[in-house]
């Protein structure tokens, strides 16, 4: 997946930049991809650049790795989730994209990386605006059972893991 996240450049309407500035990010669930697909954008950057008599400079910087799930600590803790949030709201899903910094934890130690639906009542969760959008909406409502899934799921790691 790939997002332009800003584009800069140029002043006015009518003339032409000389230099345009963009970022955004790139994910992928597999890391040859990631590999391929940051070459393929240099390439086709540059090409674009040259076949207009102009160079192009791509800088491609390594975010966050995609977050991973623990197998073992998953199964470990799918009855708590089941329990705490109720089995019909729980669900393995689809692998996700999802960058985030706790993707450094969990190379540390094993983690588990949950979606709290916090979508309001009244919207369809398939349609709602995701969460970085500017008309992202949450349901504070979602917080205690969050509050008391991350509780659940600690009080219940450390029962199972306890040394006999």
């Amino acid at each position: 997946m790939l997002t332009v996240g800003a584009f800069h450049g140029g002043l006015r309407e009518n003339i032409i930049p000389d230099s345009v500035w963009m970022i955004g990010t790139i994910r992928t669930l597999d890391e040859g991809m990631r590999k391929l697909i940051h070459e393929r954008i240099t390439r086709t950057v540059q090409g674009i650049a040259q076949s207009g008599g102009a160079t192009a400079d791509v800088t491609i910087t390594r975010g966050y790795d995609i977050t991973r799930n623990d197998t073992l600590l998953t199964d470990k803790m799918w009855p708590t989730l089941r329990r705490v949030a109720g089995a019909k709201m729980v669900s393995a899903g689809l692998p996700s994209p999802a960058g985030e910094d706790f993707s450094i934890f969990a190379r540390k130690a094993p983690g588990l990386f949950i979606f709290l639906g916090v979508t309001p009542p009244a919207l369809d969760w398939h349609t709602a605006a995701v969460n970085h959008s500017p008309i992202f909406q949450a349901d504070d409502r979602a917080m205690p059972i969050g509050v008391r899934l991350m509780a659940g799921m600690a009080i219940d790691y450390m029962r199972l893991n306890r040394v006999q």
